[in-house]
């Protein structure tokens, strides 16, 4: 069964390789996985879609929790979220199918971002079942080109991240006042 799985992870190297390594290590496969920086250039937001047994869910986010790097992991699988998935697809086809392609991208919201002589180059967002059928009912028109983006995903429960102040190497009687950032020492 797919679990969706968001990880809030430190912007440095080797992030990606451990959090992959974990879930190759133990037989997962991992159906799409999506990465980009948040409004905080030192962090990254991860959305992995990964074929998990049920049983072991908890497992999979226990061990996502231990791995350095790691601030943050949500299963999103059964929680209030919205997740979603980009296709990019080119439709090669005859000048009589032109208005009905238009037609169907328009029931799909896809827009259209290249027109040639050729066909088109679409643009469509939304559910991965959504895009599936946006993709069937194109494949009937022509010949197609397809790249997906893989999921995104944010949870619509309010949860606040809570980071510990870093601990100073030597300095066991100064610390940081938490309120203020300010080194009492």
């Amino acid at each position: 069964m797919l679990q969706v799985i968001s990880l809030l992870v430190e912007n440095k190297p080797g992030a990606l390789m451990r959090v992959t390594g974990v879930l190759s290590a133990r037989g997962y496969n991992i159906e799409s996985l999506t990465v980009a920086r948040t409004l905080d250039p030192g962090l990254s937001r991860m959305t992995i879609v990964v074929d998990v047994d049920p049983s072991l869910r908890r497992q999979v986010i226990k061990q996502m929790n231990k791995l350095v790097n790691v601030l943050q992991v949500s299963d999103l699988s059964e929680s209030p979220a919205v997740a979603r998935e980009m296709v990019l697809l080119r439709v090669r086809t005859n000048l009589d199918n032109r208005t009905a392609i238009l037609k169907e991208a328009e029931i799909f919201s896809a827009r259209v971002v290249d027109s040639s002589v050729e066909g088109f180059a679409l643009e469509a967002t939304g559910a991965p079942e959504k895009l599936d059928e946006f993709i069937d009912v194109m494949r009937s028109y022509g010949e197609i080109e397809v790249t997906r983006s893989g999921m995104v995903a944010v949870s619509l429960e309010s949860k606040k991240l809570r980071l510990a102040p870093p601990i100073l190497a030597g300095a066991e009687s100064s610390r940081i006042d938490s309120r203020n950032g300010v080194f009492n020492g």
